[in-house]
């Protein structure tokens, strides 16, 4: 699983940018690092935290990848079968959370093996308050790379 980890960190750096301070993201919620909400101790992240280190960020985006989304992606999907398709489902499930994943048709594919049928499904999470956004779409983009 390691390599899976390695792929999907880098989707995720590429795709989320670093921030050494906090921001509000797109959805308007405190974040830092690459696209990190909160701290290992749960804590959330707050505007008014201190900016962090670029080894600081790297260490929080590991933490998440192989504690909160690659375990969630290994819950919800049975049907996995090779690390490039577990990356570009935890890249999936990092960008929009496991219960997006949870309640997908994406999923019901994976888990049926029916993999000619997940780019399209993966292609549908390209929106945000209705609009279609270009880096959503680049994103599902590579997904559908590593699951084809």
């Amino acid at each position: 699983m390691a390599n899976a980890v390695d792929i999907a960190a880098i989707l995720i750096r590429r795709f989320e940018g670093l921030y050494l301070t906090p921001y509000l993201c797109p959805a308007g919620v405190p974040t830092i690092g690459y696209g990190a909400t909160y701290y290992e101790n749960g804590a959330r992240v707050q505007l008014t935290d201190a900016p962090i280190t670029r080894e600081r960020a790297e260490a929080l985006l590991q933490w998440h990848v192989k504690t909160v989304y690659l375990p969630a992606v290994l819950r919800l999907c049975s049907g996995l079968d090779h690390p490039d398709r577990l990356a570009a489902l935890i890249d999936f499930t990092f960008n929009l959370g496991a219960g997006q994943l949870r309640v997908s048709t994406l999923r019901k594919r994976v888990n049926a093996g029916a993999w000619g049928a997940v780019p399209d499904e993966l292609r549908k999470w390209n929106k945000a308050g209705g609009r279609i956004l270009p880096g959503l779409t680049v994103r599902r983009e590579a997904e559908v790379s590593l699951v084809q």
